[in-house]
């Protein structure tokens, strides 16, 4: 009989599970092999102004993270690092770039930077709607 319970080490789960999907990739010859990267944001006086991150795998680019300090807002910072993040990928040879975001985070600064809408969850009781987009960045290749 199959037992589900809690694990007591959700970090050791997640590295157990990873584990066993790289193979089940690997095995099927698409091998996930991330390769991950980020890149900070400062000002000239060296103050942290906030950063992206993320990895290329499979031929894209997923942004997991860009965040900005409150004062680093609407000053160019997030076109910068968005840009950095698609420069990155191009010199890998990756095709695109995606991402996700809430519907009270920034889905106009995304669709302003020539990202398109690719998915959503739906809006459940007070819960945000999530929102996926992405942009290739080059020819679609089959």
């Amino acid at each position: 009989m199959t037992e589900i319970r809690t694990t007591e080490n959700a970090a050791e789960l997640q590295l157990r599970l990873d584990r066993l999907l790289d193979d089940g990739a690997e095995a099927a010859g698409h091998p996930f092999n991330p390769q991950a990267v980020g890149f900070e944001a400062r000002d000239s006086d060296g103050t942290f102004l906030g950063g992206i991150y993320g990895w290329g795998q499979l031929g894209w680019f997923f942004v997991k993270l860009l965040a900005l300090a409150p004062e680093a807002r609407k000053r160019g910072v997030g076109g910068k690092l968005l840009a950095k993040a698609e420069e990155h990928a191009r010199s890998e040879g990756l095709s695109g770039v995606y991402l996700d975001t809430y519907v009270f985070q920034a889905p106009a600064f995304y669709a302003k930077m020539g990202y398109e809408e690719i998915g959503r969850l739906p809006a459940v009781g007070d819960h945000p709607q999530r929102v996926w987009f992405a942009k290739m960045l080059g020819e679609v290749r089959s």
